[in-house]
């Protein structure tokens, strides 16, 4: 691994500390989700408004779909972003990969949220279950599923994080120090040689 290579795994790891940091996910994603969710609901349930208390509302008769933080998934973003940027790729490559990541599980999920919607305007019995079981498992599924589809699309052979320590270890190791240190020297001879001509 050469220098800039070095710095370019260095910056990737630092991209994902910011990220992890700034929140930005919910930012981003809120109206993405929400807006879209409530454009759907509305064309089916012409009574529809949207509401801003702490978190974003869709009144329907007298049920308030609550469309708060775990509903946005801003974790599941992040999870998806980490895979990307732990692992190494070129950079055209990479943002197609960050696009195809967010765009299909932001699909997947505002359908999700429709579905629920739906199912909590008509009362379904088993509502709380069947929400709770597609959130905690679900949400889980969908990454892994997305993220397995983003490496058979794009043809990804590296492992996240794996690949890149091994390359440090790689790096690191004493026969590739002994090589390097042989390298030096061979340039160093051919430089003296080169100077008593």
């Amino acid at each position: 691994m050469n220098n800039e290579e070095m710095g370019f795994l260095g910056l990737r790891y630092l991209l994902l500390i910011i990220l992890g940091l700034t929140g930005i996910f919910y930012i981003v994603f809120t109206p993405l989700t929400v807006y879209p969710v409530f454009l759907v609901l509305k064309a089916f349930y012409h009574q529809a408004a949207l509401v801003f208390v702490d978190y974003p509302i869709i009144v329907i008769g007298d049920n308030g779909i609550k469309l708060i933080e775990a509903c946005i998934a801003g974790s599941a973003y992040f999870l998806l972003a980490i895979l990307n940027l732990a692992t190494p790729m070129q950079i055209k490559k990479r943002l197609q990969s960050l696009l195809f990541l967010f765009g299909s599980f932001l699909v997947l999920n505002i359908i999700r949220i429709i579905i629920f919607s739906t199912l909590s305007v008509t009362g379904f019995t088993y509502f709380d279950i069947a929400h709770l079981l597609t959130w905690y498992v679900g949400s889980t599924i969908i990454v892994v599923a997305i993220w397995f589809a983003n490496v058979k699309i794009f043809s990804l052979e590296a492992i996240p994080a794996y690949t890149d320590i091994m390359s440090i270890v790689h790096d690191i190791s004493p026969a590739k120090k002994a090589t390097r240190i042989r390298h030096v020297r061979a340039v160093k001879k051919i430089k003296a040689r080169a100077r008593r001509k």
